[in-house]
């Protein structure tokens, strides 16, 4: 295939399918224990320099009670799929990452990320590519499916192509240009989930994202859950369970894993919090404050959970739209 153009943005994480491929076929594959703390996943699985990257985009089903154990870890130098929204602000706020691939990081209504501004001129993130949204999900599922590429029309003649590290090849059937997004593998996926069993065996809620494809992506996964229901469960039911069992490493109980983010039909996201950290992250001493109360300030999940409330997380839960 001719190339036509090359993005001019650094491609940070090049796909190696085939050692992934072998990766896969070295994971344990028989249904044993896998529940521990997120205090214990992140030690055993995420290491300086990982390249990391968590699922769904604004604060739905985010894996926060992950996220804020990296930080309290200080795991650094990290590289970063870059989609998310809260998680990955509280990350750049952190000091934690060095390597962006990224489609947006901001606060939806509230505007675009301070941490993200102030950690992308300060030159501490040293390495920003563009991608859109649906280019970085279909990175995944290039990686997902076992090839080094995907095909798609998306980001065509536009900027963000040109920044990123995507090419654009004449189409070998038709001759017409098509865009080559390359496979993202990642060191380590983080998803949080409404149920999963010991083993791993994962269930899903309302909107799916790409967990689907980000687990299949993934050479080491962690999977949050609102709860860790018996196997049984899981079997009546096994059109919903979206990431099987030999896929996962680590499986931890985190109910409220995702706030300030929602679950469908569990809780909302809670507003209030969201507000806070808006106004905390517009200074970096107000920043600083906010992660040494909420995270640095709590030894693990629960307390954090105890810091919040239970008033407010009931609240959370009784102001969720029906089903």
């Amino acid at each position: 295939m001719e190339v036509i153009q090359s993005g001019i943005g650094e491609l940070i994480q090049p796909p190696d399918i085939n050692a992934f491929r072998e990766w896969n076929r070295k994971k344990q594959k028989a249904m044993v224990d896998k529940r521990m703390t997120e205090a214990e996943a992140v030690r055993r699985f995420i290491h300086d320099g990982d390249y990391i990257g968590t699922e769904l985009y604004g604060t739905v089903r985010c894996p926060q009670s992950v996220v804020n154990e990296i930080v309290r870890q200080g795991v650094k130098d990290l590289r970063v799929a870059g989609q998310g929204v809260y998680e990955l602000d509280i990350l750049l706020a952190a000091g934690l990452v060095k390597a962006l691939d990224i489609t947006y990081i901001g606060l939806e209504v509230y505007g675009i990320s301070n941490c993200l501004r102030r950690e992308v001129e300060s030159g501490r993130v040293d390495t920003c590519i563009e991608w859109s949204n649906a280019g970085i999900a279909w990175r995944f599922k290039a990686a997902a499916m076992g090839v080094p590429f995907i095909p798609v029309r998306s980001m065509l003649g536009t900027d963000t192509l040109k920044y990123s590290a995507a090419k654009v090849v004449e189409c070998p059937f038709t001759g017409i240009p098509i865009c080559l997004l390359p496979a993202l593998v990642l060191d380590v996926g983080i998803i949080h989930v409404h149920r999963a069993d010991m083993y791993g065996n994962a269930q899903v809620d309302g909107i799916q994202g790409f967990c689907a494809e980000l687990a299949r992506a993934s050479k080491t996964l962690i999977v949050s859950t609102e709860e860790i229901v018996p196997n049984e469960e899981i079997r009546r039911n096994p059109d919903r369970t979206l990431i099987p069992y030999y896929l996962v490493d680590a499986v931890i109980e985190a109910p409220y894993g995702s706030h300030p983010g929602e679950m469908c039909y569990v809780y909302e996201r809670d507003e209030e919090h969201i507000k806070e950290w808006v106004e905390a992250s517009k200074d970096p001493e107000t920043t600083q404050t906010y992660l040494d109360k909420y995270i640095y300030g709590v030894k693990d999940h629960q307390e954090y959970l105890a810091l919040i409330g239970e008033e407010r997380l009931q609240y959370l839960k009784q102001i969720v739209p029906e089903r």
